[in-house]
């Protein structure tokens, strides 16, 4: 593994917290998805 000194538990923590901000941003683009997808499925099948 690489070195990181003296820092590295400041390094490894900024990794694993912009991993989880990256993960709860493709959720959240998901969940937007599926969402917009039903809503234009309803809104087609009323036509």
């Amino acid at each position: 593994m690489i070195e990181l000194g003296k820092y590295a538990g400041t390094v490894l923590g900024a990794y694993g917290i912009s991993l989880l901000l990256l993960l709860g941003i493709v959720g959240q683009s998901l969940r937007a998805n599926a969402r917009a997808r039903r809503e234009l499925e309803e809104h087609e099948g009323r036509g």
